[in-house]
């Protein structure tokens, strides 16, 4: 609809040619209007909703590792990705109630996480992969 209004906006504002004497004596009969149609809203085709793949996990966090003396008193003995091991820790935390009340980010330790966290009785808990890096082969 719009594109018909900047039409007739063009054609009025273009320059008229001076008509032949011959032509200006006849009148011509006043153009009707087309007649505007209504637009009619077409419905957007549906597109088949692709299956989404189930995601596959980075092939490097899923190898498993040996942990230190120190972390398998915490996790256990036995080899397991990183991304379990991080589950294991965040488990053992949530069990014995040692983040902080007033700041979530931040990890007490006790007895055990004291050994892993190099004697520092505090992390963040941005710290734990580091602290996880350090104590697995």
């Amino acid at each position: 609809m719009a594109k018909t209004v900047k039409k007739a906006a063009a054609k009025k504002a273009a320059p008229k040619k001076a008509a032949p004497k011959k032509a200006a004596a006849k009148k011509a009969a006043p153009k009707k209007a087309a007649p505007k149609k209504a637009a009619v809203k077409k419905a957007a085709p549906k597109k088949a909703a692709k299956k989404k793949s189930a995601r596959k996990p980075n092939a490097a966090f899923m190898i498993p590792l040996n942990s230190s003396p120190a972390l398998a008193e915490v996790i256990g003995n036995k080899p397991m990705p990183r991304t379990e091991i991080i589950r294991q820790i965040w488990n053992y935390i949530k069990k014995n109630k040692l983040q902080d009340g007033k700041n979530k980010r931040m990890i007490n330790a006790d007895a055990k996480l004291k050994v892993l966290f190099a004697g520092k009785t505090q992390i963040s808990m941005f710290d734990l992969a580091k602290v996880v890096s350090q104590n697995v082969k």
